[in-house]
């Protein structure tokens, strides 16, 4: 469905993608964090942490422009285009 010129489920697929991919880097940040750690690198270790939570945070935050999809489109107020 298109709303104002953008279709909004492809507006969702780009969103979720966006989410898989940041999932992987979390992932990533959480594995070598305790590698790290386990390595002595106790600083690298809390500052990888860190990260992962801040990522957290970024797809908690595209869950919530995901949901607002929906109730943005429906109080949009619409678009007439005109052939001249």
């Amino acid at each position: 469905m298109c709303t104002n010129g953008v279709n909004t489920g492809q507006l969702e697929l780009m969103i979720e993608q966006i989410d898989d991919h940041i999932k992987l880097e979390r992932r990533w940040a959480h594995n070598l964090a305790h590698n790290a750690e386990d390595a002595g690198f106790a600083t690298v270790g809390a500052k990888l942490h860190a990260a992962q939570t801040l990522l957290d945070d970024v797809r908690a935050l595209l869950g919530e422009a995901k949901d607002a999809i929906e109730d943005d489109s429906s109080a949009a107020p619409g678009v007439t285009v005109s052939l001249v």
